[in-house]
């Protein structure tokens, strides 16, 4: 017999990996179809319809096979798009879209905009869609468009992207023109935790990691980012030590599933070759997990595969949402416990979620 409380099932025998998947909350913090969508319809005047069967990662009849529960879909704005005056807009475009989409399929996904329900939608059979921006070059350097882009639905704002920006040094961008955070980038976190926006420091530079860290008041989360210490010198993943500072601070790092973010097994600098690319493992994730966890206990890592965002780099085995319960075994297959592998999947992503709702609401 098993006990379910709220978030996690106790008090259950062996469980299957497709048992724990169905019975737990997935929350999958980063997935890239909603900018995939907005380029095919530019392209072609059509796009695939996520209710159905499609050729993108994800869509709902996997999500459900999968177990996913809530995908954080991105609200991804390029970085050319703040030199050309269009990034406000297109987060509007990508928003507007995908309201489009959950309205119209009402019986297959709700917008998520609060923690508060987390806990109910295991076996559901509905996907509850959030939002999260990558790359804050939307709020044009207006502290104004923190409150209104909450009101839109995000619920946490990468700082940046490919190159620095307004707010933040990115780790790809060679020109670290602020030395970590912009002023604007020192007020805009502040007024993200007061709103109740949470700060994710993925693809910000190590020197803007630290700083946003010291200055947020509440938890922060690196949404798809990995460890620098199995893809040494790359700057995008997160060393040890930053590792240890997100756990002080009571955070989260969402293990990105992209290759790249997982192993040196391909030379970065030559970009992908179908033919001669060396895909990941699954076990490749959860070496990160693991490593992880020695080094800040279970309760600081989950999962932000980057789906949709990093093309045919996934790991085998994790190819795109119906993947999850491939996870779920080779976790098992380390000694994780259910409850521990729940934490993994969904929980810890929740708990910082709603510290970070509840000092909006006290502050």
């Amino acid at each position: 017999m098993c006990i379910r409380d709220r978030l996690l099932i106790t008090g259950c025998a062996e469980q299957t990996p497709d048992d724990i998947a169905q019975g737990s909350l997935i929350v999958d913090t980063h997935i890239d179809t909603p900018y995939k969508i907005k380029t095919q319809l530019d392209e072609s005047g059509t796009f695939e319809d996520i209710a159905l069967n499609t050729s993108y990662d994800f869509d709902y009849s996997r999500a459900i096979s999968g177990g996913l529960n809530v995908p954080f879909f991105s609200i991804y704005i390029p970085a050319e798009t703040e030199e050309n005056g269009t990034s406000f807009k297109l987060a509007n475009e990508l928003i507007d879209l995908m309201n489009k989409i959950i309205e119209a399929n009402p019986d297959k996904f709700f917008l998520v905009d609060t923690s508060t329900y987390l806990g109910n939608l295991p076996g559901q059979n509905l996907v509850g869609i959030a939002y999260g921006m990558e790359n804050g070059a939307a709020l044009e350097g207006n502290l104004k468009n923190v409150s209104y882009f909450y009101e839109r639905g995000i619920r946490y704002i990468t700082l940046t992207h490919a190159k620095s920006n307004k707010i933040s040094d990115s780790s790809y961008d060679e020109n670290k023109q602020w030395g970590g955070l912009s002023d604007f980038g020192k007020a805009l976190i502040p007024e993200m935790n007061k709103v109740g926006i949470m700060v994710d420091v993925s693809h910000v530079s190590d020197a803007a990691f630290f700083q946003a860290i010291d200055i947020s008041n509440t938890p922060v989360i690196a949404s798809h980012s990995s460890l620098r210490h199995f893809t040494p010198d790359w700057e995008r993943n997160v060393s040890d030590l930053m590792m240890e500072a997100l756990a002080d601070k009571g955070g989260v790092l969402q293990v990105n599933f992209g290759t790249a973010f997982l192993t040196n097994l391909n030379d970065k600098s030559k970009g992908y070759n179908p033919s001669t690319y060396i895909h990941a493992q699954v076990s490749d994730v959860v070496d990160h997990i693991d490593r992880v966890v020695e080094l800040v206990g279970i309760v600081h890592v989950g999962i932000g595969s980057d789906y949709d965002g990093v093309g045919d780099t996934l790991p085998n085995g994790l190819k795109d949402v119906s993947s999850y319960p491939n996870l779920i075994a080779e976790l098992q297959k380390r000694g994780y416990s259910t409850i521990e592998i729940q934490k993994i999947l969904g929980g810890n992503f929740a708990r910082v979620w709603r510290e970070v709702e509840e000092y909006a609401r006290n502050n």
